[in-house]
Order: C-alpha cells, then sequence, then structure tokens
C-alpha cells in the first residue's frame, strides 16, 4: 500500500500546514483543512508508510547557543570511487550537518556549523588529507536570508 500511495489535495494542505508548525496539533490541522481530526491521524500515517513525511524535528537557532559560524565547503574527489570512504569519514565530523553529492566543480558540497572559524576549518583540514580529496572552496555564511519550505498547494 505504501509504495502505491496518492498524494492528493488533502494531503499536499495537511503536510503544509504542518511543514510550518510540526507540533500543531491534528484538530487544529484538521480545522485549517477542511477534514476531521482522525483524517488527518490516518492521513499522516499514509504519509509516513509511503515514506513521504521521514521524521519531525526542530529547528534550533544555533546562533544563541554560540555556533556563529555557518561554512560551506566544497571537496573534489580525485576518483569518483573515492564517494563512499569519504562520505563515512565526513558523517563522522559533528560539526557537519549535511553533505551533498554533486555535479559541477565539486564531487561533494558539504555544510557545517561551529563556535569558530577555526573550528570548522579544522573539522576538514585534519582529516581531509589522508582521503585524496582535496578541499576546493570555502564560503562562510554572512547572513542566512531565508529558510523555507516550499508551498506544496
Amino acid at each position: 500500500m505504501a509504495e502505491n500511495y496518492k498524494v492528493d489535495n488533502v494531503d499536499l494542505k495537511i503536510l503544509e500546514i504542518l511543514m510550518q508548525d510540526a507540533k500543531k496539533p491534528y484538530t487544529e490541522v484538521a480545522k485549517k483543512a477542511f477534514v476531521s481530526g482522525g483524517t488527518v491521524h490516518v492521513r499522516m500515517n499514509k504519509l509516513e508508510e509511503a515514506g513521504i513525511v521521514e521524521k519531525t524535528t526542530l529547528k534550533v537557532n544555533y546562533a544563541k547557543l554560540g555556533y556563529d559560524i555557518t561554512a560551506f565547503i566544497g571537496i573534489f574527489l580525485q576518483k569518483s570511487a573515492l564517494y563512499d570512504q569519504v562520505m563515512a569519514k565526513l558523517k563522522a565530523i559533528p560539526e557537519i550537518t549535511n553533505i551533498h553529492y554533486t555535479t559541477g566543480n565539486y564531487s561533494m558540497f558539504t555544510r557545517s556549523t561551529a563556535r569558530t572559524p577555526i573550528t570548522s576549518n579544522r573539522c576538514y583540514t585534519t582529516r581531509s588529507s589522508k582521503w585524496k580529496a582535496s578541499k576546493d572552496g570555502t564560503m562562510i555564511s554572512l547572513e542566512e536570508s531565508l529558510d523555507r519550505s516550499l508551498n506544496l498547494t
């Protein structure tokens, strides 16, 4: 059933509401989506079973906890066969929050969050020399001006 689930406009509306505030009670979601609370509950279960909804998380303002540096680092792999090996090593670096396998100038593109620029840089340079990968570009984010979910409806 999960693989054959067809998403409709009610599902999209429910998702859109919960993407704005995942803690919103299903009864409130139901009112905004013009369905019953039971419908929201059943639909969310089906969306989870289908793999459309994977998890719910908290959005933390890391800067308020002292993690002021967000860095984006492009990594060029000497051979694409090294991807799995480098990926495993990057996953072991706690400051890295996102890793993308990319086309273009870099093989991989990462996002990290750290307390200082030195910590951000050290998390790559002390570990990358053994990987047959070179760090080609580092960009420090000065400000995140937009962070939003897609409009599904």
